[in-house]
């Protein structure tokens, strides 16, 4: 692999002229998001990787900063440093429970370049729900922080640690990290580490939680999280970077400008889209883990080819301002299952992501290759996609998937469990059709 912008590596050949990445020229096996770190510290050592919400502060109490991907690649290199120290063994499961900041994917690049598995534990779940996942995954190590709000992160999970005795380290950046826990700023600041290996190595994976069931209904704001225990889901490197060039083909995103998320890095669709994406296309990250409008308003004021990820049910609230005239790509994620019909059909620069749980991403642009279009007849999907991730509907109505960037096996107490022999991966949900296009999706 030559070291150069991340997005060389991938090609879209249905977009002539622009660096739309696809999987087809992926070399080297399990390449994982360090290597496309490294890739563009390489050739762009100068250009921002990682942007802090400016109102980070007052949330968590460190302060925000702007990375370039040098020194991102710096900062990787001493966490992984430090967590080698540790002595755990080889593709160990580490948990990651943070909010959507720079040092959360820092630390996600630093288990990964250890030879460790990152285990995307959400922030927002209560003692007993991270206990569940901690369990499923049979975590070694979790790396968290110390201060969310009005939310302890660190010393939650070191009661999750009395609870789970294989749990043998607890590190958090500060402030207010307890007593018996490892301090990541300390350890940025003990350690050294070989920046130039980055990437070189195999990646491990990762595992994210699907939540099976559906949450009760709301009449408006964020659906409600399902409450059934978490399903532990192994995804290799491989697969994760697919995932993540299948949205990228709608998206569009170019080398230097910015993708600006307001979706947690916690499970797939949150990682694919963001921090994955973001080196893959050799773009700035910018996350903002918690809504802050004034600070929204800023980000987006600034000169910058701007793509927003967010929520699908902000639409409403976004159609109602001067958002979407700012900017290059607004997409909508949608959490199957979920109404379709409320969306405006062949809107310009607009792209509607679904998640189908942590099995797949369905990504299409209003004014062309529309989701409800392809879900109503897959075979309406293009070349462009069909390479990453295909679709069929079964007799019962149930959607599957397959390819590259829906490979996904579950994971019971450190055991793969592949229940899919034909590699297709079927789903729990159904297209609901009027007219020749789906309107909702729902459960089988």
């Amino acid at each position: 692999m030559r070291r150069d912008d991340a997005s060389s590596l991938l090609r879209d050949p249905g977009l002539p002229g622009r660096e739309a990445p696809v999987t087809a020229g992926i070399s080297g096996a399990a390449m994982g998001l360090g290597a496309l770190l490294a890739a563009v510290a390489d050739r762009h050592p100068a250009r921002i990787a990682l942007v802090d919400q400016a109102s980070k502060p007052a949330w968590c109490g460190r302060p925000a900063i702007a990375w370039t991907f040098a020194a991102a690649r710096e900062i990787v290199a001493r966490l992984a440093e430090g967590l080698q120290q540790l002595r755990l063994p080889p593709k160990s499961p580490v948990g990651l429970c943070m909010a959507g900041m720079a040092e959360a994917h820092l630390a996600f690049l630093a288990i990964e370049q250890a030879g460790h598995v990152p285990c995307l534990l959400p922030v927002t779940w209560d003692e007993d729900r991270l206990l569940q996942a901690v369990e499923a995954a049979q975590v070694l190590a979790v790396l968290t922080q110390g201060v969310l709000g009005s939310e302890r992160p660190a010393e939650t999970l070191c009661r999750v640690a009395m609870r789970y005795f294989p749990l043998r380290f607890i590190a958090a950046f500060g402030p207010h990290v307890p007593d018996g826990v490892i301090s990541l700023d300390q350890v940025v600041l003990d350690h050294r580490g070989d920046a130039a290996a980055l990437g070189t190595g195999p990646a491990a994976g990762l595992v994210t939680f699907a939540l099976p069931g559906s949450g009760p209904a709301r009449l408006a704001g964020p659906p409600s999280e399902p409450e059934g225990a978490p399903l532990a889901m192994r995804r290799e490197a491989e697969a994760l970077t697919a995932a993540a060039a299948s949205c990228l083909v709608p998206l569009r995103v170019e080398p230097g400008e910015r993708i600006l998320s307001l979706l947690p890095p916690s499970d797939l669709k949150g990682l694919a889209t963001g921090l994955t994406a973001a080196l893959l296309a050799g773009a700035t990250l910018e996350c903002h883990p918690v809504f802050d409008a004034g600070a929204l308003s800023a980000a987006l004021d600034q000169p910058v080819p701007t793509h927003l990820i967010a929520p699908a049910w902000m639409e409403a609230g976004f159609a109602r301002t001067t958002v979407p005239g700012r900017l290059r790509t607004l997409a909508y994620l949608h959490r199957a299952p979920c109404r379709l019909s409320g969306r405006l059909p062949g809107r310009a620069g607009v792209v509607d992501i679904v998640a189908f749980d942590e099995t797949a991403l369905l990504c299409g642009r209003r004014d062309a290759q529309d989701v409800g279009l392809v879900l109503a007849a897959p075979e309406r999907a293009g070349a462009e996609r069909t390479g990453l991730i295909q679709l069929r509907r079964d007799p019962d109505g149930r959607l599957s998937f397959r390819g590259p960037a829906c490979e996904v096996r579950m994971l019971r107490r450190g055991i793969t469990v592949d229940e899919n022999s034909d590699g297709w991966m079927p789903s729990r949900f159904r297209a609901s059709l009027f007219a020749g296009v789906a309107t909702a999706l729902t459960e089988v």
